[in-house]
């Protein structure tokens, strides 16, 4: 009966490529939905994009925010493509791995708040931080939430508009699970890292011991 609704499941809706998709030959095993073209060809930070800010130590982000990961990142985020958080975590996962493996006690994400979470159907911070999570073998808490709606990020000018923007606008659930705690902040994509740096702060209010960061992609 499984093998018969897998079968029925991949004739309706056949494997593609998350970042052009191109229609995989096969279900990758390990849920891994990139064509060989696009594995080979997607761009890559170097030494995992290492970047520091305001509050986190480090973060890493295993790919560059333009072309066909752009438009990749535009489909899970707006067009209704959860799944693609699956294929996702094996980049995230291939970068804690390399350069945070070992330093984090508790992954957690950025959320959104909850107009957006209603209109979208998901957080898709989240759904990268549990992916990721599921493959380190550590636990992904819920540490924080957005309690105030803000304007998209993207759409401001510049770093000081994007802080003004987002400031105040999350706070700490859960406290006794931050405090004295290494945590792994996980977001979708670092620009200013206005987001990251004001999650982080607050989780260090709260007595994180240590705050680093992993995002996707990084402009």
């Amino acid at each position: 009966m499984l093998k018969l609704f897998k079968y029925i499941s991949e004739l309706f809706y056949p494997p593609k490529c998350v970042f052009c998709g191109k229609l995989l030959r096969q279900r990758p095993q390990n849920d891994f939905f990139v064509c060989p073209k696009c594995s080979a060809s997607v761009p890559r930070t170097v030494l995992g994009g290492e970047r520091k800010g305001n509050g986190f130590t480090v973060c890493y982000s295993p790919l560059q925010y333009k072309g066909l990961v752009r438009d990749s990142l535009l489909r899970f985020k707006f067009s209704s493509r959860p799944g693609y958080s699956k294929t996702y975590a094996e980049f995230l996962f291939g970068c804690e791995e390399q350069y945070l493996k070992g330093r984090f006690d508790v992954i957690t994400y950025a959320p959104v708040s909850r107009r957006r979470l209603r209109k979208r159907g998901y957080d898709q911070a989240r759904l990268l931080a549990e992916e990721t999570a599921r493959k380190t073998g550590l636990p992904c808490e819920t540490l924080l939430e957005k309690h105030r709606n803000t304007k998209k990020q993207s759409g401001m000018p510049d770093y000081r508009a994007r802080e003004i923007n987002i400031k105040g606008a999350y706070r700490a659930v859960n406290p006794e699970k931050i405090s004295g705690r290494r945590i792994l902040l996980i977001d979708d994509i670092i620009t200013s890292g206005s987001t990251l740096s004001e999650c982080a702060g607050i989780l260090k209010a709260a007595g994180a011991r240590e705050v680093l960061c992993m995002t996707l992609a990084s402009k």
